[in-house]
């Protein structure tokens, strides 16, 4: 009899024992456990940033000045690179919503189709970022430079000859030439130990370390959604009757991605 009421008691409720809780498989369950925690591990790093940020807000680089490339435009255009990384990141992340609901519809072809369009979009915001670091390292030609009074100043590519202040102030001609003679620091490009943006480092080393560990999420997600592609044009899901694999790969890709508007936000634009 008791044993009855057990049996009974797990069929009416979800911890009683012998159904899934939520009725989420195993597979989505610990994907969501290894979201959250990864959640964490990212705020962690935004919140170290924008408490740095705040400290040292009089000194700390602006975004704006520093991200103004763009291929083959001359000219500075302000953050249109970064947008674009991120465009291209969103539209992966819809390219995944379709393939998930194709597999939702079993249809195998279509899987395939976004999935490898999913790929390719994951690439390219992996090149994107490759060229952005590039740009970020090499710097610029003339580099910037503490003056002797303690200011810090910037040059610029397309101005020859003339020095930056933060906020857009400048400084042409003889009077430039002068405060570079009577610099005491020059530095071109960035690592980890210095960098031309700023006179102080943690702006770069944020930037390679929270940029850097989002990248390598992306190439995770890449590699994953590979295997995940390959199984498909295997028909392996089509076989086991459903996608699932499929959808716990995009529940990843969807994080990656939001992610990413969080680091775009409050590194780039704030």
């Amino acid at each position: 009899m008791s044993e009855t009421l057990t049996i009974e008691k797990s069929k009416r409720s979800p911890w009683g024992g012998g159904i899934s809780p939520f009725n989420v498989s195993w597979g989505k369950m610990y994907m969501w456990f290894f979201l959250v925690s990864d959640a964490f591990t990212f705020s962690s790093l935004l919140i170290a940033y924008g408490t740095l940020r705040h400290r040292f807000t009089e000194i700390w680089p602006l975004a704006s000045e520093v991200f103004t490339h763009f291929p083959f435009v001359h000219g500075h255009v302000q953050l249109a690179y970064v947008a674009l990384m991120t465009f291209i990141l969103i539209m992966s992340s819809v390219t995944m919503v379709l393939a998930v609901d194709a597999g939702h519809r079993r249809d195998n072809k279509s899987v395939a189709v976004w999935m490898a369009l999913t790929i390719v979009g994951g690439f390219m915001f992996l090149g994107s970022q490759a060229w952005e670091w590039y740009h970020f390292i090499e710097g610029s030609e003339q580099g910037s430079y503490v003056l002797a009074d303690g200011r810090f100043a910037r040059t610029d590519d397309y101005e020859p000859g003339t020095i930056f202040f933060r906020g857009g102030e400048k400084v042409e001609g003889a009077e430039a030439k002068a405060l570079i003679a009577s610099a005491t620091k020059h530095t071109i490009g960035a690592n980890l130990v210095e960098n031309e943006y700023g006179p102080t480092p943690l702006f770069a080393n944020f930037f390679f370390f929270i940029t850097g560990f989002h990248g390598f999420h992306v190439f995770s997600g890449v590699m994953i959604n590979l295997i995940i592609f390959f199984n498909v044009i295997d028909g392996i899901y089509k076989k086991r009757g459903h996608y699932e694999q499929v959808e716990k790969a995009g529940l990843y890709w969807h994080f990656v991605d939001l992610v990413w508007v969080f680091v775009f936000t409050f590194f780039y634009l704030v």
